[in-house]
């Protein structure tokens, strides 16, 4: 990792530095493992207690929490986001080789940006382009007709089916598969028959996609990835779904075929999400969401028992697979009750 001066790190973050700005940072760690030449963060002001044990160089907190800490320090109003764009400045991810490998194989008629890099053994077929400072990881597979934008970046082993479009800036993890066939099938007399998916897969600006996620081509119409959506690992975007701008989606989440989801939403890791209907803006699914209807208004939803003992859960198990009993019995009570009621009554 890259040393810098905390003085010069805190200009590039638009952070005021309180004590000591000649320190000399090295890496970044976690509050409780930090040395004297990291620096740390405090995002949230209940483990204000941790700042008594800390031993880093720096830490970045709010003005709030500054009384609780004698150290050298730098002042933000958000220090979370402040992490994120220092993990940026101190990134040490190797830039990609800026050059084609000579195992490559690419196409006559590929139209090659400026400063485009490709790697070892990728395939790049015909009528693709890559826009300027593209990053084509080894083993990559790009197929007929695919537009890939300027800046966008793919790591390894990433395949890309025919006429795919991805935007400018978007950054695309091993082992993805984009445009894929989704599952379209007619049922003959117990005879499946394959729908061919004729619609292709649209990625916006600014996108990443974790690793192993797939997300299929449309039947007809395109499948839609907004601007500014994150997709997590191990995700399963199925044909003509549309996801809305800046939406996040937490992995192991499966979306069925043609839903849509509204922008500036947060779908939980291993969530289900039912096809064939939609979710408005700013909605928030819990982790494990099983969402079944439409939903209309934002908010925050959840479903599913959270973790239990098992002695406890098997008895709460019990107690669900018995609630249609339960409800005949309460109903009977109920309709008791109201006949004594009406035979009271002058």
């Amino acid at each position: 990792m890259p040393s810098i001066r905390l003085a010069d790190l805190a200009q590039q973050l638009d952070a005021k530095v309180q004590g000591d700005g000649d320190i000399i940072i090295t890496g970044i760690a976690s509050i409780h493992s930090a040395s004297s030449e990291h620096i740390t963060f405090l995002s949230d002001s209940r483990y204000r207690e941790s700042l008594a044990g800390c031993k880093a160089g720096a830490v970045i907190l709010t003005q709030a929490d500054l009384p609780y800490y004698n150290k050298t320090a730098l002042v933000v109003s958000n220090p979370y986001v402040t992490y994120a764009r220092m993990a940026q400045i101190m990134d040490t991810t190797p830039a990609p080789d800026q050059d084609i490998a000579r195992s490559a194989v690419i196409a006559a008629d590929v139209k090659l940006g400026r400063q485009v890099s490709v790697g070892p053994n990728a395939v790049i077929e015909s009528g693709v382009r890559l826009g300027d400072n593209v990053t084509i990881g080894a083993g990559c597979f790009i197929g007929k007709g695919t537009v890939i934008g300027a800046n966008s970046r793919l790591w390894a082993n990433i395949t890309v089916y025919h006429g795919v479009e991805i935007g400018r800036g978007c950054l695309i993890q091993s082992g993805t598969v984009i445009g894929a066939d989704g599952f379209g099938y007619a049922n003959d007399a117990g005879e499946w028959i394959k729908i061919p998916q004729l619609g292709r897969v649209k990625i916006g600006d600014h996108v990443e996609i974790g690793a192993c996620t797939t997300i299929d081509r449309g039947a007809l119409d395109d499948t839609i990835i907004g601007n500014g959506v994150i997709i997590d690992n191990q995700c399963q975007i199925a044909h003509n779904v549309i996801i809305g701008d800046n939406t996040a989606v937490a992995g192991g989440a499966i979306m069925g075929g043609s839903l849509k989801v509204g922008r500036y939403c947060m779908i939980g890791g291993g969530s289900v999400v039912k096809g064939h209907m939609e979710i408005c803006d700013k909605v928030s699914v819990t982790g494990m969401g099983m969402v079944m209807r439409p939903i209309s208004e934002s908010g925050v939803y959840s479903s599913g028992i959270p973790l239990q003992p098992n002695k406890i859960w098997r008895k709460t198990a019990t107690l669900v697979m018995n609630i249609g009993e339960m409800n005949k019995r309460l109903r009977a009570i109920e309709r008791k009750i109201e006949k004594t009621d009406d035979d009271l009554k002058p």
